[in-house]
């Protein structure tokens, strides 16, 4: 299958499945991955268990870990010609406006400033969404120990925060998916349709509801 970008960004709410479309697009495009990982984060369950006790220590960590890893892309330290990543670096001010008070935020902006990283700009930016309770079903079905205290709540104001940043998003080519019944795991039409999809999305803003099993031929 012809694959025309360079460079794929997966986004959406947490439980939404980005890790798993970005693990699953590495391997068929044959080409290297960079991952979010969450699980290294060591304020991370404590966030969610106790938000406003670790909130600023949490985002701080995640802005550094991200930046490195944007640097190193930057820098050419990833050797594919092709590279799939599961985050945006404009996700790290959207996750720090839904958890920091206000005081907290003009740090972590202070902080921000004097990180002049030119991140790269994708050629295709992939977001996944699906209704909260799918998130929180998603959530919990994966059993991952530190996202056990997560709540319908948060889940609903990251939602939230994620359809304000592609509202008007215009930085680059973005596929808008409606993930509520994709299973990219066991399905393989399922998966195969969408890897479809991106591969003729070329340009613009374009929106794809995945057809029902029996309406697939």
């Amino acid at each position: 299958m012809d694959n025309p970008h360079r460079f794929i960004v997966v986004e959406g709410p947490i439980g939404v499945g980005k890790t798993t479309l970005a693990r699953r697009l590495s391997e068929s495009l044959g080409c290297d991955l960079l991952l979010e990982q969450a699980e290294e984060n060591p304020f991370l369950e404590r966030f969610y268990r106790e938000p406003r006790s670790v909130a600023l220590p949490t985002q701080l960590y995640f802005l550094m870990q991200r930046f490195r890893q944007l640097e190193e892309l930057r820098q050419g330290r990833l050797f594919s010609p092709v590279r799939v990543a599961d985050y945006l670096l404009e996700k790290d001010r959207l996750f720090a406006e839904v958890t920091l008070d206000s005081d907290e935020y003009r740090l972590y902006e202070q902080i921000h400033a004097q990180l002049t990283l030119e991140a790269p700009v994708p050629d295709l930016v992939i977001y996944l969404q699906a209704p909260v309770e799918v998130l929180l079903q998603r959530v919990k079905k994966r059993g991952r120990s530190y996202e056990r205290h997560i709540e319908a709540g948060y889940l609903r104001r990251i939602s939230e925060a994620y359809a304000r940043l592609f509202h008007n998003y215009d930085l680059a080519p973005l596929l808008i998916v409606n993930a509520t019944g994709i299973d990219l795991v066991d399905n393989e039409r399922d998966y195969h349709q969408l890897l479809r999809r991106i591969c003729d999305t070329r340009s613009g803003r374009h929106y794809f509801n995945p057809l029902p099993l029996e309406l697939q031929g």
